[in-house]
């Protein structure tokens, strides 16, 4: 897979207004980033992957099937200090904590800052999905990284992470691999975000990836899940099914995304009920951008 490193992207961007699209190998980032295509046009869009080591290698085909599908290139971009979460974690003894996880900032949220600083864009596009966890995210999100004119195509057609799944099959593209192992997001094999059941059952899909983690925490004297190190969990902790992980995006933890924004109910219910031969009509005339 190509890798553009961070220090020779300059030029690359230099002079080219365009939107960005964050395609991050989720359901989600994929269907917006096909409905900005749409949009705007392939010649004035940027899709940019951040590739992490880690991350599962089925990631590779999916980027080819959605190449194919877009008609165009997804560009992919690393980190040039740290390649996984791993090296992040024992070159900084820092795993995860109330400033985030420090593998975001390193691997991901850098590397973002390092294309939007040279890059002429008038816009950014995120997969934030049509739930009420998700509105409010997207809102938190845009008050607090308002240069980058974030743009959410699935909020703004009201397209749920399940209908996602469907737009894909349909389109004749498989999910990738982590999903079809039963995890809720394709982040990293071993992020630092999950929580019991999520490391038990990569104890049993990846255990190499479960030692490495394992032997890190020992190292660092820091875990990775509240009040237990890996090495003290027992198989039968915790439930994956039930646990809530946030996708692993561009950017760090955001700031109050627990607390409900008033926007958030104004979007979620941003349509008007009327009556026309005995049957009710919803408009949806309303985006995200008209609740400020």
């Amino acid at each position: 897979m190509l890798i553009k490193r961070t220090e020779v992207i300059i030029k690359y961007f230099l002079g080219m207004a365009k939107k960005i699209l964050w395609f991050s190998c989720g359901v989600t980032s994929a269907i917006a980033c096909k409905i900005a295509i749409e949009q705007y046009g392939k010649e004035n869009c940027l899709l940019a992957y951040i590739g992490i080591r880690s991350a599962n290698n089925d990631n590779e085909r999916f980027i080819r099937d959605c190449e194919k599908w877009y008609g165009t290139n997804i560009d992919t971009f690393s980190s040039v200090k740290y390649k996984d979460q791993y090296e992040v974690i024992e070159h900084t003894k820092y795993v995860n904590g109330v400033a985030g996880a420090r593998c975001t900032l390193e691997l991901k949220k850098k590397v973002r800052q390092t294309i939007e600083e040279n890059t002429d864009y008038d816009g950014e596009v995120f997969g934030f999905e049509f739930s009420k966890k998700e509105i409010n995210r997207a809102v938190r999100f845009e008050q607090q990284y308002p240069h980058t004119k974030p743009i959410f195509p699935l909020i703004e057609k009201r397209l749920s992470k399940a209908e996602c799944l469907g737009i894909l099959e349909k389109a004749g593209i498989k999910r990738p691999k982590m999903y079809e192992l039963g995890y809720h997001n394709n982040n990293c094999i071993g992020c630092v975000k999950g929580g019991k059941g999520y490391w038990n059952k990569i104890r049993v899909d990846f255990p190499d990836h479960f030692e490495r983690m394992k032997n890190l925490e020992i190292m660092v004297g820091r875990s990775c899940i509240k009040n237990r190190f890996l090495k003290d969990l027992q198989p039968n902790e915790g439930r994956h099914e039930s646990e809530i992980m946030p996708d692993c995006g561009t950017f760090c933890e955001i700031e109050f995304a627990h607390i409900i924004d008033k926007r958030t109910e104004q979007i979620l219910n941003g349509f008007e009920k009327t009556e026309a031969g005995g049957q009710k009509i919803f408009n949806y005339g309303k985006t995200f951008r008209n609740f400020h």
